[in-house]
């Protein structure tokens, strides 16, 4: 007999989901190149599944630097070919451009508020929403703060960062806990 931890339904899946889920899923993040980092693989995985994303996680990282802002400011036409000629990535130009166009403006948000995290969290009252869902159909796609932080991100100038795609941004860096409360990871935050 195994003593099998009780994951929420969709991380029932695969050994990465699970990884993911038991170790990054819904912790707080604080750290301004990381919650960038999420924030554009969350639009990279617009049309695409999580699995996807998790599955290229690794070379996604090294094509992209990690995704550092100070880094992918100073892509220029060179680069961006190569990246669209990387197997490893989801080549799609659009969603490479704008990994590059969010770089810069996420500095101007640093600029003006201090953070990343100053200005994400504030949407929050800078504490994680706790929900207690007993199901994951009652787990919502959106709510009206993402639908607010996806319009002001879009209005400062982001791209692929529609609610949909900033609600799943909210779970992953935890501004939102939405394991289920039968999780055994549900009270971690």
């Amino acid at each position: 007999m195994t003593n099998e931890v009780k994951r929420c339904d969709w991380a029932a899946k695969n050994k990465l989901e699970q990884e993911y889920h038991d170790h990054v899923w819904g912790i707080p993040v604080h750290d301004d190149k990381k919650l960038f980092k999420m924030l554009i693989l969350e639009g990279k995985q617009a049309g695409l599944s999580w699995s996807t994303i998790l599955t290229k996680m690794d070379t996604l990282c090294e094509a992209f630097d990690n995704f550092d802002p100070d880094i992918l400011v100073t892509y220029d036409d060179v680069k961006i070919e190569a990246l669209l000629h990387n197997s490893g990535i989801i080549k799609n130009r659009q969603k490479v451009n704008a990994a590059i166009h969010n770089a810069r403006v996420y500095f101007k948000i640093c600029e003006e508020f201090g953070s990343l995290d100053n200005y994400l969290w504030s949407f929050v009252d800078h504490q994680p929403i706790i929900n207690s869902w007993t199901r994951i159909e009652e787990v919502p796609a959106n709510t009206p703060v993402s639908d607010a932080i996806s319009k002001d991100l879009k209005k400062k100038g982001f791209k692929f960062v529609g609610t949909t795609t900033v609600y799943a941004f909210m779970q992953a860096v935890g501004m939102v806990n939405d394991h289920l409360i039968s999780c055994a990871f549900y009270k971690r935050t």
